[in-house]
């Protein structure tokens, strides 16, 4: 598919469920270093590495998933040493693991370091970088895609 959209002024968006908002800002701001813009007693935009991660308050029970699958979210990083500069905010801030860094599919194209958080409402954040860069969008005739 042909994207005839400048890909350079499109930001992404995802909306996410909290049911306390300082603790909220304790993961996401004081830990992974995102920036509050609005904020109501409902809701708070986060700059998520610039995007836009609108967390929002439920009344709803939140509950743990079982695995990864099929619902998380993350960054992928062009360049390793800012992966690993965020790894080592983690480390410091004490976030919480849901699988310690590692390394999938060595010597494959889909070649990556990766690492899972858990939010204090259950949402998984993923962070990658891909080894080769066509990964992240090629690769389409591997059709590897999770876990295997």
């Amino acid at each position: 598919m042909t994207n005839s959209l400048s890909q350079a002024n499109i930001l992404f968006h995802l909306a996410i469920p909290i049911n306390n908002i300082e603790q909220a800002k304790t993961f996401y701001v004081e830990g992974l270093g995102c920036e509050v813009g609005r904020e109501s007693p409902q809701a708070m935009i986060l700059n998520f590495h610039g995007h836009q991660v609108v967390a929002h308050m439920t009344k709803e029970p939140l509950t743990r998933q079982k695995g990864i699958y099929p619902r998380h979210f993350g960054l992928i990083f062009t360049q390793e040493q800012d992966w690993e500069n965020l790894l080592s905010r983690v480390q410091e801030k004490h976030l919480t693991f849901y699988q310690e860094p590692k390394r999938r599919f060595p010597g494959e194209l889909t070649e990556h370091r990766t690492f899972f958080l858990e939010d204090p409402f259950y949402n998984y954040l993923e962070f990658k970088y891909y080894c080769h860069y066509e990964a992240i969008f090629g690769g389409r005739e591997l059709a590897a895609v999770g876990d295997r």
